[in-house]
């Protein structure tokens, strides 16, 4: 017991460091547009980010623990002794890049820190190299997908509603397909889990309505409700034109960070839980984590509380970053860019596949920055970011290699501790 609430501690300090840097690149967006203040932030990440965690987070928990090597060829302490490794690196990595205000990703720490221990334990046929290469994949790919979705929306918006003499009443018009957009990316990819408890107990009193029905009729009702507040609010709005069409687009991205931030609790926070979950595993079977072993609940739980105590203290470098030192942005474009990184996070988490929020989030931002104008990007720092991007895989490897050799002399104090 002693051990397992010691290697706690190590998973809520990754946790920790993973919510000061990854879920505050999340949240940048909306505090740069000022959309919502840091203080609200905190509050949505807060909620949405610990419940993304809890009812979604899983899947890329057991696709870290059991897809990025191939468990069954490691000895149990072997394997634990590598994933207390991974905790003290992705940990120390986090720790360092927050530091400096630079929005790395969690995803490329823990999968290069998996790697790399298994490398120097094992050898390289212990890595399940088409595994990584899918993940990387997907590394390379959110950034363009989200860029491109984020580009395109922003120029729809931009030219039917902000370039017109009439902005509001062209507000007026989308308001009904913004709304449906917005409900129906959260519909279609995350409704039909969280409405399975609700289809299990219609079922138990005899109502049979599959789980796709329900997720519709509620992202439908959700829309409709929107559609007929946003009127409401529009019609009451004074100032400028273009502060009115603002001042409600505000009102969506306040939407849309709830969506990034439950998204990004979905996904991300399988980076910080996985190790935790596979010594779990092994501390009470006294074997290794195949596929289909169960991450529990208190794992989750655990990981969601680290995600949320380090943004609140922490996180600030990180969303000026993300959120001000990248283009200038207003509602209309960062509530672009969060739907777009939402979309494409959300996709990822369905999949089961540990994508990269902050990918994601920086290329949405950079694809509105693309309809701007080459000018409106400050390059220097999109420069900086990709760098951090790219040495971090390789500083994963060499720590945890590190960590992982200086782990092995404490293995045998850490066996007697197996049952």
């Amino acid at each position: 017991m002693l051990f397992l609430i010691l290697v706690g501690f190590l998973a809520f300090y990754l946790a920790w460091n993973l919510g000061a840097n990854d879920v505050a690149n999340a949240m940048g967006t909306s505090v740069g547009s000022k959309a919502v203040t840091l203080r609200q932030a905190l509050l949505i990440a807060g909620v949405l980010e610990f419940t993304g965690a809890v009812l979604f987070g899983r899947e890329v928990s057991e696709t870290l623990a059991t897809k990025v090597v191939n468990p069954a060829i490691f000895a149990p302490e072997v394997f634990l002794t590598g994933m207390v490794s991974v905790l003290l690196t992705c940990g120390l990595w986090l720790q360092i890049a927050t530091w400096r205000g630079w929005p790395v990703a969690s995803s490329h720490a823990a999968v290069g820190a998996i790697a790399g221990f298994s490398w120097v334990s094992a050898g390289l046929q212990a890595v399940d190299w088409s595994a990584i290469g899918v993940i990387s994949l997907t590394w390379i790919l959110t950034p363009l997908i989200s860029g491109s979705v984020a580009a395109l929306l922003y120029s729809l918006i931009k030219h039917w509603i902000l370039d017109q003499p009439d902005p509001v009443g062209q507000l007026e018009e989308w308001i009904p397909w913004l709304s449906t957009a917005l409900f129906g990316v959260f519909g279609v990819i995350v409704l039909p889990t969280l409405s399975l408890p609700l289809q299990a107990f219609l079922e138990q009193h005899g109502i049979a309505l599959p789980a796709h029905d329900l997720a519709i009729a509620s992202g439908g009702a959700a829309a409709v409700g929107l559609t007929v507040v946003s009127w409401q609010r529009l019609r009451r709005s004074t100032g400028t034109a273009r502060q009115q069409v603002e001042r409600q687009l505000a009102q969506f991205q306040v939407l849309s960070a709830c969506f990034v931030a439950f998204a990004h609790g979905s996904n991300d926070v399988g980076n910080a839980v996985a190790p935790l979950a596979a010594i779990a595993y092994i501390h009470h079977t006294g074997s290794v984590p195949l596929q289909g072993f169960e991450v529990p609940l208190w794992v989750l739980v655990l990981g969601g509380a680290g995600i949320v105590s380090g943004l609140a203290v922490w996180g600030k470098r990180v969303i000026a970053t993300v959120g001000e030192n990248i283009i200038s942005l207003q509602p209309s474009s960062g509530f672009c860019a969060e739907l777009a990184a939402a979309t494409t996070i959300l996709l990822a988490s369905r999949l089961g596949l540990p994508a990269s929020t902050t990918h994601a989030l920086v290329g949405g931002v950079v694809g509105i920055g693309l309809v701007q104008g080459l000018k409106s990007i400050q390059l220097g720092v999109v420069r900086n970011i990709s760098l951090a991007w790219l040495v971090t895989i390789p500083i994963a490897i060499i720590l945890s290699a590190g960590m992982f050799a200086l782990a092995r002399a404490w293995s045998s104090p850490i066996a007697r501790l197996l049952p």
